[in-house]
């Protein structure tokens, strides 16, 4: 099997991750040539230059990088935590919640009266899914009890969902909830970076100091613990990271499947099934592979702009289906 030292591997993706952030801000109704975006970066190019790099595209690839980094080492945490490799974000219902929130917020029509409030809504709807499962996880709980929660907040919060697109008030209403629960980067602003950035940057850090214990979990939960490895502050560490984290992110781009799925079953084998050193390429993966997306949406000719979370739900969704055939063949 084909390896790469971690930090080779982190440089490609790295690199890759620049040369798409280029490329991303090429792209769009109006075309620019590198050095156009250059000047528009730099601030030496036209006016219009400047405001289509800066105030347009720019927002789009750095929320591009938040969302694929958020998604991307919590799928890889996860994994690791529960050895399970059908594991990711939205297993836990932290991001069905924070959907849940910003859904109350579109249905309420609170989003008339302040532009904050459908993140502030969601953020507190993913903050409130995570001290729920830290209540039920903190004492004697295993990972399966981590996993019934969260089974079970995900039901709970897609049941309600699916109750105000029921009982939505006009067919404007049911568009925007149902637009915003497809996924998108398109149109935000250096507001919704902002908003979003601190909450990622401590969930990352969190999920990042994992990578020892993820390392030593991977022998077993007894050897794990005789080595010293607290298993419920690693729970809880992942758990909070990751609803800090994605939490941030859905509440600005809405929900965006599979690719915590995807990006750490891409890259294990190239850091040689070690789930601690998956984490930081994990994250750098997710982004790559949330730019790629988004630059396709673009450039595929169709009557309208696809929402994000539909071609990251498209590629997602037949690799899922080759996890699950595959799992099968290996149990018989």
């Amino acid at each position: 099997m084909f390896q790469i030292r971690p930090r080779s591997l982190t440089l490609v993706l790295v690199l890759t991750l620049l040369g798409l952030s280029l490329a991303s801000l090429c792209f769009g109704e109006a075309p620019l040539s590198l050095g156009e975006v250059v000047g528009g970066l730099l601030g030496t190019g036209t006016e219009e230059q400047r405001l289509i790099v800066q105030q347009i595209r720019l927002p789009r690839v750095l929320l591009a990088w938040l969302v694929g980094c958020s998604l991307g080492a919590s799928g890889a945490a996860l994994q690791g935590l529960l050895r399970n490799p059908l594991a990711e974000p939205g297993l836990l219902g932290i991001s069905a919640s924070a959907g849940l929130g910003a859904v109350v917020a579109l249905y309420f029509g609170l989003t008339a009266l302040s532009l904050w409030a459908l993140p502030v809504a969601a953020m507190s709807f993913a903050l409130l899914a995570t001290a729920v499962l830290y209540a039920l996880t903190r004492a004697g709980s295993t990972n399966l009890t981590l996993i019934l929660a969260g089974i079970a907040l995900s039901s709970l919060a897609t049941a309600l969902t699916s109750l105000a697109l029921n009982l939505a008030p006009n067919p404007g209403g049911v568009q925007d909830i149902v637009l915003w629960l497809l996924g998108s980067i398109a149109d935000r602003s250096f507001d919704d970076v902002w908003l979003c950035l601190p909450f990622v940057i401590v969930g990352l850090a969190l999920l990042l100091l994992t990578g020892p214990s993820l390392d030593v979990l991977a022998l077993g939960e007894g050897e794990a613990r005789t080595l010293g490895v607290d298993l419920g502050r690693l729970r809880g560490l992942i758990i909070l990271g990751s609803a800090l984290s994605v939490g941030a992110t859905v509440a600005v781009s809405g929900a965006i499947g599979f690719v915590g799925l995807v990006v750490p079953h891409l890259l294990r084998r190239f850091v040689d099934y070690r789930p601690g050193r998956l984490l930081l390429p994990s994250a750098l993966g997710g982004a790559v592979l949330i730019l790629a997306a988004d630059i396709a949406v673009r450039l595929l000719d169709t009557p309208k702009e696809l929402m994000l979370g539909v071609v990251t739900a498209l590629i997602g969704a037949p690799f899922f289906m080759a996890l699950v055939l595959r799992s099968r063949r290996d149990m018989l």
